[in-house]
């Protein structure tokens, strides 16, 4: 458990910013020297973990570890110790406020919606044992129980005794010429990219082996986010890999009906008051971009994404960085302002609301971290692309927006949306662009789960009514840029 000391402090801080511990000073700007809105994130839990009532909101406020110091030593400064509810099993249970509105979007009748919002990714290794792959999933699906879990008709989810999952798919196609193996492999990434799961009988993932010429293979492995959100899915990737190399994967010691049940229990600190900021914001709040489109979302019946895609070295990761904390302002910011100027450049609004994703996780028990569901948030950021600005001060001036929203984050954005919708002020307010930053989240495949089932490569997401997504991720020692779009939806 971290040490609540200031010197303690610093050594988290330090291993945040991949510094020696004696280059972080109490009065530093830790914007300036690389510190992004993730790795507070992570810093508030730890510390709130340790005892702590320090929050996200109040580390974003100050910039120097001295003033993160006095707020761990003032007063009232001990954690609010949230009592575990402990949910019923096997009883159906609420959906979390982004699970429903995926549930929602995913049925037959809404605007761009009738998909499943889900990842698809592919490995591309050499000898994977099918035997030892089928007994690593059954043993994923006994330790997470919500890959044994169904969504009912009347918008509550419940954890079934057995899964739907009805076992590892093994293609053979070692003895097919080399262009008819890539014909099927396109085939298979098609319908696995783009089916819809059958939520309601619980299939909720799909874990499938294609053996290649020359003792290749590809690993295929789908889930809805539904049930795993962007961590959730290293969870499971990183379990996967843990129960093929034939380690136990004992149960985790609470389950997500449990922790949905306690954060019902105990809402986040100042909820009332990011209600009341962001009602109070509502009749300002602009649109989404108005891109041209080459057909209306209505138009369109059955929504199907492409993907483009960008890799950055690590040594122009590197650089990216050190412009970066020179203008003191975060890497996720600059991407966030660069999709931003490119969307203005395009979209006859310059003022205009973007769809943040926010991984909101809250650390109410010791096992929080190791289990899957879907924690997401969204912040909805109202970008102002106005005026004739350098690129330095349009990012600090978004910083500024999204620091002062995410201190009214314990509002969701969903919920903003629906406040909008009730209302009327909203005027048709959507926010169907996306952009997602899982910067300092990790790399979301890990060197074992690479060890084990190969390289990753094709990967795809897909999310119901949302017309484009901007994602950047650590991959394979750089940055992962991405554009998820509805192709159909854009001019050519």
């Amino acid at each position: 458990m971290t040490d609540l000391t200031l010197d303690g402090m610093r050594g988290d801080v330090a291993d945040a910013l991949d510094l020696a511990a004696d280059a972080v000073g109490d009065d530093d700007d830790l914007l300036r020297l690389g510190l992004d809105s993730i790795s507070l994130m992570r810093l508030a839990a730890s510390w709130r973990k340790a005892g702590s009532g320090v929050t996200f909101a109040e580390l974003m406020e100050r910039r120097t570890l001295g003033e993160w110091w006095q707020l761990v030593r003032a007063p009232g400064g001990a954690a609010e110790q949230a009592t575990i509810v402990t949910a019923a099993q096997g009883e159906p249970f609420p959906l979390a406020t982004m699970q429903h509105a995926y549930w929602v979007g995913r049925t037959d009748g809404q605007v761009l919606g009738g998909v499943g919002a889900h990842f698809y990714n592919e490995f591309d290794g050499r000898d994977v044992d099918p035997a030892r792959l089928g007994e690593a999933v059954a043993a994923l699906v006994a330790r997470h129980p919500m890959l044994r879990c169904r969504f009912l008709d009347d918008g509550t989810q419940q954890i079934m005794a057995e899964p739907a999952w009805r076992g590892l798919t093994t293609r053979d196609l070692r003895g097919l010429p080399a262009d008819q193996v890539d014909s099927v492999l396109a085939q298979i990434r098609d319908e696995l990219s783009h089916t819809r799961l059958d939520v309601g009988r619980g299939e909720v993932f799909d874990v499938s082996l294609s053996l290649l010429p020359g003792e290749t293979c590809r690993v295929h492995v789908k889930i809805e986010m539904l049930v795993a959100d962007a961590h959730s899915f290293r969870v499971l990737l990183a379990d996967l890999a843990a129960a093929y190399r034939g380690e136990s994967l004992p149960p985790v010691s609470i389950d997500y009906p449990s922790y949905l049940a306690t954060i019902a229990a105990n809402p986040p600190a100042g909820r009332d008051s990011a209600m009341a900021y962001w009602r109070e914001r509502l009749p300002g709040l602009p649109s989404g971009p108005e891109l041209p489109l080459d057909k209306t979302p209505a138009q369109i019946t059955r929504p199907a994404v492409g993907r483009r895609f960008h890799w950055l070295s690590a040594q122009q990761w590197e650089e990216l960085s050190a412009r970066a904390r020179e203008h003191g302002v975060t890497l996720s910011m600059v991407f966030l302002t660069a999709f931003a100027e490119v969307l203005a450049a395009w979209s006859t609004n310059h003022r205009f609301v973007l769809n943040l994703p926010l991984y909101d996780r809250r650390p109410i028990h010791p096992e929080a971290a190791d289990l899957v569901g879907d924690f997401t948030n969204l912040l909805l950021l109202e970008v102002n692309a106005e005026g004739e600005l350098g690129f330095a001060e349009r990012a600090r001036l978004l910083q500024e927006r999204f620091t002062s929203d995410m201190r009214h984050s314990a509002y969701s954005g969903v919920e903003v949306l629906r406040d909008l919708a009730r209302s009327g002020a909203g005027r048709g307010v959507t926010a169907p662009v996306v952009f997602t930053s899982a910067l300092s989240l990790g790399e979301l495949f890990g060197a074992d789960v690479r060890g084990c089932f190969g390289e990753p490569g094709w990967t795809m997401s897909q999310t119901p009514q949302v017309w484009l997504d901007c994602q950047v991720t650590e991959r394979e020692g750089g940055l992962f840029v991405n554009w998820d779009a509805v192709e159909e939806l854009f001019p050519a």
